[in-house]
């Protein structure tokens, strides 16, 4: 998974269907990488903006990915992203790319995998609810320090669906 930092005023967009209902992607059209993807629903998603261009084409690798992902058939995408967020944003959401797929872990361990102060975990949980790659960068893997599943912008349904798919639950 390559990971950029950009911003574009230009978002080409598509929609795809999945187990946790539609899926909403968007990317920098200049570099193909994906800059999120969002559920219905969900806390700080995106919609379709005016200006947008749809554009399914743009998003073939992500939507085969996808489909094998929710078919059990892959572990890790190997898709281009692009996000922005402030470093400390960004320091979380890299450790959250280096979760694997059926493994989960705790606000907590996040804070010490960036280096962040225990003091630090409410602000992790601010990070990864702000991940703008919902299944794609997998927040879902994040819960809380006693083993209980926690926040999830996307809603706990979606986090159950998601760890029971990988074999967690």
């Amino acid at each position: 998974m390559t990971t950029m930092t950009t911003m574009t005023t230009l978002t080409h967009w598509t929609e795809l269907d999945s187990p946790l209902g539609p899926l909403l992607l968007t990317a920098d059209p200049t570099t193909a990488a994906l800059t999120s993807l969002s559920v219905p629903g969900q806390k700080g998603g995106r919609t379709v903006q005016e200006g947008w261009r749809r554009d399914p084409a743009l998003f073939r690798a992500a939507e085969e990915q996808l489909a094998a992902y929710f078919a059990g058939e892959l572990k890790e995408f190997q898709l281009e992203l692009s996000t922005a967020g402030s470093e400390f944003r960004e320091k979380v959401w890299a450790a959250l790319d280096d979760v694997p797929y059926g493994a989960t872990t705790t606000y907590g361990e996040i804070a010490a995998r960036i280096g962040a102060s225990r003091a630090a975990v409410r602000a992790v949980g601010g990070a990864i609810g702000a991940n703008p790659l919902l299944v794609v960068r997998p927040c879902h893997r994040v819960i809380g320090a006693d083993g209980s599943l926690t926040g999830y912008a996307g809603g706990l349904d979606r986090k159950v669906r998601l760890l029971t798919l990988e074999g967690r639950l």
